[in-house]
Formats: structure tokens, sequence, C-alpha cells
């Protein structure tokens, strides 16, 4: 299966990369699809229906963002969640976001993605009655 954004598409989202990082970049899109795909099995249906019931640009823009999120990891003071300095002896606490440098969807992307949705189901517990048959009632059942 194909990506869902190019290494063009992540670099117009976010800065220029070096080669190095483009082949970086180019694995990581594929496992952002492949990532993609495994939470919300319906995806290519979606975009492939006439017409297409989910937008194009949204499984574009999750991808890349996944992918920055997973090449920021210990880059700098965008990976970092909470810092913490004490001047007085000399203390600094820095917590990554993503210190493993992971791809991840967060809540927020499984709902544009529409996979998060919950669905209602119903199962009987009761016996089986025959369409049109008198239901039987609760001391009528052999327990």
């Amino acid at each position: 299966m194909a990506a869902f954004a190019e290494v063009s598409d992540l670099e117009a989202r976010w800065r220029p990369l070096s080669t190095a990082e483009d082949a970086t970049a180019e694995v990581l899109l594929l496992d952002a699809a492949t990532m993609i795909r495994a939470e919300c099995p319906d995806v290519d249906a979606r975009l492939e229906a006439a017409p297409p019931t989910l937008d194009p640009n949204i499984p574009l823009m999750i991808s890349c963002a996944m992918v920055k999120r997973a090449m920021l990891a210990g880059t700098g003071s965008d990976a970092v969640s909470q810092t913490s300095q004490t001047a007085g002896p000399f203390s600094q606490q820095v917590t990554y976001a993503n210190p493993m440098g992971n791809l991840y969807l967060t809540k927020a992307e499984r709902k544009l993605l529409g996979c998060s949705q919950q669905k209602a189901f119903m199962v009987d517990m009761g016996p089986y009655e025959e369409p049109g048959a008198t239901p039987l009632n609760w001391w009528e059942l052999n327990l």
C-alpha cells in the first residue's frame, strides 16, 4: 500500500529536510499509513467511494503530523512537554512528549479519521422465539 503523504508534503507543513532525514521521513510516512489503515481499516474504501466519504487531505495531514512528532523526539524544545528549573542548588528537569520517537494517533486524529466512533448494538439474552409466537413469560422458562 502507498503512503498518504510524500516527503514534500511533510516539508511543506514543517521545514526543509536534509538528505538523511528524507530517507527516514519516507519510511516513517509508509509506517504512518500502515498504522492509520490498522486503526481505521475502512479508510481506503471511504477515500475511493464515489463520492468520497473522507476528505483525502485528512489522512495526508495526519500522516505528516505523526511523522513530525516522531522526528522531533529529543531534538530540542519542540519535543518537550514539560520543563522545570531551580536556581539553587542547580536543578533542571525536562520531560519529552515522545521520548522514543514512536508513531501514534491522537484521540483528535482518530476522530478526524472517523475510526473512534462508538457503535451501538444489542444482544438478546432471552430464549429464541419463533416470529408470531406467543412470547414466553419468565415463569415458563425452564431454569
